[in-house]
């Protein structure tokens, strides 16, 4: 069984000087899960690195929620493919090898 460790949501806005109504429009918009335990919010810890990169998609970048949910999305069509086109290569290499 593993455990996950929780952040605070709090703590991260505070840290990362973003509001935390930026944490629940990511959360809205199926961006990030939201665990919320007595009334708090918390993010777990293996969801901080794709966080903290739509945090300098706008905050350092001035992009709106939607424009990142744009740029998530085309991010992860684009890992998609370049899996697949590996598959594709390694599949071939078999035949041509």
């Amino acid at each position: 069984m593993s455990t996950t460790q929780l952040i605070a949501a709090s703590e991260f806005c505070m840290y990362h000087q973003v509001e935390l109504s930026f944490i629940q429009s990511l959360q809205q918009s199926g961006l990030l899960t939201v665990i919320v335990q007595e009334e708090k919010l918390y993010v777990e810890e293996e969801e901080l690195p794709q966080l903290e990169k739509m945090v300098r998609l706008y905050h350092e970048m001035g992009i709106n929620i939607e424009g990142i949910e744009t740029i998530t999305y085309l991010l992860e069509r684009m890992n998609d493919m370049q899996r697949q086109i590996a598959e594709l290569n390694r599949r071939l290499s078999r035949y041509e090898g």
